[in-house]
Order: structure tokens, then C-alpha cells, then sequence
């Protein structure tokens, strides 16, 4: 395996051969609007990470596994947005 730097977000991104099912690519791909493998491949690793931690931080809160209806809310995507595209933070508290 080798790894590269991606120049978009300067991660450093792992090239390798994986096996994959057609139909579940082709699905992703369309549902997603991507054309690439990659891409795709992230997204849902992304998600699969984002899901898996929000269900790991209920069952610390809970004190116990959820529910099959809370584990639910583990799929759903939440775009959070403060409706603050005009605020200059760095001006306002110095960059992080």
C-alpha cells in the first residue's frame, strides 16, 4: 500500500485495490450524484464513521445500548447551518 496527499483537502489518502460490489457502486453513485469510485468511497466511510460515533456516544449517555428506534437516527444526515455566512469570525476573535 501507498500513500498519497490529496491536493484538495491535503489529507493524506491511502491508494489501494479493494473489492466492491457493482450494483451497490452504481446505486451509491447515483443516489449521490458522483462519479467517482473514490469519491463515493469516502462518503461512505464518512457516513459509516459519523453513524458508528453517534452511536457509541448514545450508549455512553444512555448508560446502555439504544433501541432499534434510536439507532435510527444514526443514518440520518444533518446539515448544520447557523445562518452566518456574514460574520467574519477571525475578525471578531483573532484565527484559531
Amino acid at each position: 500500500m501507498s500513500h498519497t496527499y490529496s491536493i484538495l483537502i491535503g489529507m493524506p489518502r491511502l491508494k489501494t485495490t479493494v473489492s466492491i460490489d457493482e450494483q451497490s457502486l452504481r446505486d451509491a453513485s447515483e443516489l449521490l450524484g458522483l462519479t467517482s469510485t473514490s469519491e463515493v468511497v469516502d462518503v461512505a466511510l464518512d457516513r459509516l464513521v459519523q453513524s458508528e460515533r453517534l452511536l457509541r456516544d448514545l450508549r455512553a449517555y444512555l448508560g446502555r445500548p439504544p433501541t432499534a428506534e434510536e439507532a435510527m437516527f444514526g443514518s440520518v444526515r444533518v446539515r448544520f447551518d447557523l445562518d452566518d455566512d456574514d460574520v467574519d469570525y477571525e475578525a471578531l476573535y483573532g484565527a484559531p
